[in-house]
């Protein structure tokens, strides 16, 4: 076997269906495009139709497959639904990515019940929502399968100004755990992907100029990542071939900000 037929073999993702939810949003939306380019046939979903047409446009121009279907990812009813619409159109599901996902910097003593509520519901309640409805489908096949939840790293280590934020993403981790245990024996991997510092419209707000300074100081890259630096992460853990033993992971990708102490 030749290298470009071995990659393929352990990494390619062709005859597979993706569902991307979030994948709307500029990391989920790289994932995506990743997924794509692998051979998936890739459901985007949001809330947002024209947002994710700029990203099936590019996976069209790049020879992808790709649709759009709008859900909350925090109604059941809805997931529900997602499920429903991508059996029927695409006739199976192989690989899950919960990526829904929003951030506060609010501080502390500031934080509102409806703040707290909101964060909580959008980052924990979307990833249960969708393990619980695309997992029982993906153990009750029998064939196997793959979810990826979109973890942090405040949701390993505690970082400042984002308490609710950082909260809900430690909640992510531990379920995907508790989920990588449980369906290990139907083949059904969950894994976190955690990302370090990558610039994306949910955390704008958090990323001051000294916050940034204090990011470029702690992480040995010296720089922020790039969503297009989630892909590789995202086909080994989507594979069944190149991932399969790999389950109930926290897959870091953050330039070394988790591996600097002093």
């Amino acid at each position: 076997m030749n290298p470009s037929e071995y990659l393929n073999a352990a990494f390619g993702l062709s005859g597979k269906v993706a569902v991307v939810i979030g994948g709307t949003g500029e990391l989920c939306g790289a994932m995506a495009e990743g997924l794509a380019g692998a051979g998936a046939e890739v459901v985007i979903v949001g809330r947002n139709a024209e947002k994710a047409q700029a990203r099936l446009d590019k996976i069209a121009a790049a020879g992808g497959k790709a649709w759009f279907h709008a859900a909350e990812a925090t109604s059941k009813g809805e997931v529900e639904g997602l499920l429903a619409a991508v059996l029927k159109r695409s006739g199976r599901v192989d690989v899950v990515v919960n990526g829904a996902g929003i951030n506060s910097a609010t501080p502390f003593f500031d934080i509102t019940e409806e703040e707290f509520d909101r964060i909580l519901r959008v980052n924990v309640k979307g990833v249960f929502l969708g393990c619980q409805v695309f997992g029982k489908y993906l153990v009750e096949r029998g064939q196997g399968g793959s979810i990826i939840n979109l973890g942090s790293m405040s949701g390993i280590v505690p970082l400042s100004r984002v308490i609710t934020y950082s909260a809900s993403k430690g909640a992510v981790h531990n379920l995907s755990l508790n989920l990588a245990r449980e369906w290990a024996t139907a083949r059904v991997r969950v894994n976190v992907l955690v990302p370090g510092f990558f610039p994306a419209e949910q955390n704008k707000k958090v990323l001051t100029p000294d916050r940034v300074a204090s990011i470029m100081s702690h992480t040995p890259m010296k720089r922020f990542g790039e969503a297009r630096e989630l892909i590789g992460a995202t086909l080994l853990l989507a594979s069944d071939a190149a991932g399969s033993f790999i389950t109930g992971e926290e897959l870091i990708v953050d330039g070394g900000y988790h591996a600097m102490t002093i």
